[in-house]
């Protein structure tokens, strides 16, 4: 009869838990197809004997078959990988490997379009956009290039053999051992010495993630558009300051009065806020931020298109005589709430939409008839189509 320590046994525990719990787990089988250059594919069957079953079209597919050995996955079946306290989807997991070499524009462009087709299908499947830290520390993840994702919640087998591991050492239930050292005397308990190794010789290791960025990502670009917004302001004003006060050298009292002049338009009584029009984020619109600007402005209509350096506001400005026939009415154009203060909303003179609901997420009224009863709506199409019921 073999007599094993308590430490063999913790590590004999621990890899028979591992080996039994990422049998089952479908993120690490991903992972390991892709190490063995041996990919999974989708199908439209759990059980796909034809070879009429496989398919490409996320929309149509259902499963995800691996070989060696043979196991085939819902897409539908949530993952250890967590995006706002909610668990991915193995769909949205595959769909984000599939597009790991695309840009960011076509990637959630990507994504609306094939969560327009499960809507036109009828279907409540729904693929998930990974914003940016979470897509590249996953693709890290999957391409083996990171042991560790702070997005990924560790299997059960881990937590179960730190618990066995605990109990071993006497650290946490079990049957003690003599105490024979300083931390037996702090404790009432020791741990074995051979175990005691092991743990002195492990080490936490961190990801770029952890190490570089930190715990939270955080995005700071809105704090890059909100200086240029003060920056293109001041820089008219030191030029208006810079020209008077070379005109009048000699007066101290005028170049005082110069100064508080920037600070002025704050409070100023004629000072009106910019007008914003909303435009419709959906791939399939006639108009969108890349080409809205030149039929407003001039009135020639050009074919959108998708660029990685496209802005994401716009400004024109239009004399409105109705309104005031000296100075022109600038109005700001933008494609998603996401930046809106609660009093933006007041501003909203009209919403460009394509008919599609899912484009109100995020507003203010959600629903048509109560948006469009506060905001002017606006459909553009080509003529002959049908227009979306109101």
């Amino acid at each position: 009869m073999a007599i094993f320590s308590a430490a063999t046994l913790a590590i004999i525990l621990r890899r028979t838990q591992r080996m039994a719990t990422t049998g089952l787990d479908p993120l690490l089988r991903l992972r390991q197809s892709i190490a063995a250059n041996d990919p999974p594919f989708t199908t439209t069957s759990s059980d796909p004997t034809p070879a009429s079953d496989a398919t490409e079209n996320l929309a149509t597919a259902t499963h995800l078959q691996f070989n060696n050995p043979q196991h085939s996955y819902s897409l539908d079946t949530p993952t250890r990988f967590v995006s706002s306290d909610k668990a991915v989807d193995l769909r949205s997991i595959w769909f984000a490997w599939q597009k790991k070499d695309v840009a960011i524009p076509d990637y959630i462009a990507s994504a609306q379009q094939l969560n327009e087709e499960f809507a036109a299908a009828d279907s409540a499947s729904k693929v998930r956009n990974l914003v940016f830290v979470e897509r590249l520390d996953l693709i890290t993840w999957l391409e083996g290039a990171s042991e560790e994702s702070e997005y990924i919640k560790g299997l059960e087998g881990d937590a179960s053999a730190a618990r066995s591991a605990q109990v071993a050492s006497g650290a946490a239930g079990g049957v003690s051992t003599i105490p024979s050292s300083a931390a037996g005397a702090r404790t009432g308990k020791t741990i074995d010495p051979r175990l005691q190794e092991i743990y002195n010789g492990e080490r936490r290791m961190g990801d770029r993630n952890s190490v570089l960025r930190g715990i939270k990502p955080t995005d700071f670009s809105h704090v890059r558009k909100l200086a240029e917004t003060f920056l293109s302001r001041s820089r008219p004003a030191k030029a208006h300051s810079t020209t008077s006060s070379t005109a009048h050298p000699s007066s101290s009292t005028q170049n005082s009065n110069l100064v508080s002049l920037p600070k002025q338009p704050k409070n100023h009584p004629s000072r009106r806020p910019d007008p914003i029009i909303l435009l419709s984020p959906s791939a399939s619109s006639l108009l969108r931020l890349s080409n809205i600007k030149s039929f407003l402005s001039d009135g020639i209509y050009t074919p959108p298109h998708t660029s990685t350096t496209a802005a994401n506001i716009l400004h024109i400005s239009r004399l409105l005589p109705g309104i005031d026939a000296h100075r022109p009415l600038r109005f700001i154009l933008v494609d998603t709430p996401e930046q809106f203060k609660p009093d933006y909303w007041n501003r909203v003179v009209a919403v460009l939409t394509t008919g599609q609901t899912w484009q109100f997420k995020g507003y203010k009224w959600q629903h048509p008839p109560d948006l469009f009863k506060e905001v002017l709506g606006v459909y553009v199409g080509w003529r002959g189509e049908d227009v979306p019921p109101a």
